[in-house]
């Protein structure tokens, strides 16, 4: 007699602690969101280059000789340099890639930083990566799925994305997400179901994302 195998189900962690992130090294788990608020003073930086209306779309591979290493962000956001907490932004961005860095023992990891003014992959999708770290700093945060809110095989399909809004989960401004991919050994077939939300009319978002390229 063969015992049924059951599809193996996703879970999702959240919590205030940022311990909460290494949650998502373990097998079943594909999201750990830091619920994290963020300073004033890096929220204020965030919101005023977003009032500058300026095009934003920077992105820079950083090579780590040691997972604790500095990262070198050198001309990351320079032009901003002469608004109040430029340098608390950067020096915040800096950490988050240290301990993103830290948690996978990673040597190079890929950075964006962008101002969207529109939702920049609209529809439900799983990523093609090991682990992704998301992030807005201002405006809206991404939207994601729990499992089975809608079947993985009407992913890209507009009439198979949920209709009831209360299964459709939004990050803040400020919470930091470890999304697992389908590139994560083991995670095949369960990467993390999300989507770039549009902004509210007249509104833009600051995305930051961390990919793990080595």
């Amino acid at each position: 007699m063969f015992a049924l195998q059951l599809p193996k189900m996703s879970r999702q962690v959240l919590g205030e602690d940022i311990q909460v992130l290494g949650e998502v090294l373990h097998d079943g788990v594909n999201l750990a969101v830091w619920q994290r608020r963020l300073p004033a003073q890096i929220e204020d930086f965030a919101e005023t280059l977003l009032a500058q209306g300026e095009p934003l779309a920077q992105s820079m591979t950083l090579e780590l000789p040691h997972a604790d290493s500095e990262p070198n962000l050198d001309g990351l956001l320079a032009q901003y340099a002469d608004l109040p907490g430029q340098a608390a932004f950067l020096a915040d961005v800096a950490w988050l890639v240290r301990a993103f860095a830290c948690l996978l023992d990673a040597e190079r990891i890929g950075l964006r930083l962008r101002a969207l003014d529109k939702a920049m992959c609209p529809r439900f999708h799983v990523d093609h990566v090991p682990l992704r770290l998301i992030t807005s700093y201002a405006g809206v945060g991404s939207d994601w799925l729990e499992e089975g809110a809608m079947p993985r095989s009407g992913l890209g399909q507009p009439g198979a994305e949920p209709q009831n809004e209360a299964l459709i989960q939004r990050l803040d401004a400020g919470h930091v997400a470890l999304a697992k991919g389908e590139k994560w050994h083991g995670n095949e077939g369960r990467g993390l179901i999300h989507r770039s939300p549009q902004p509210p009319a007249g509104q833009r978002r600051l995305l930051l994302t961390l990919d793990w390229l080595a």
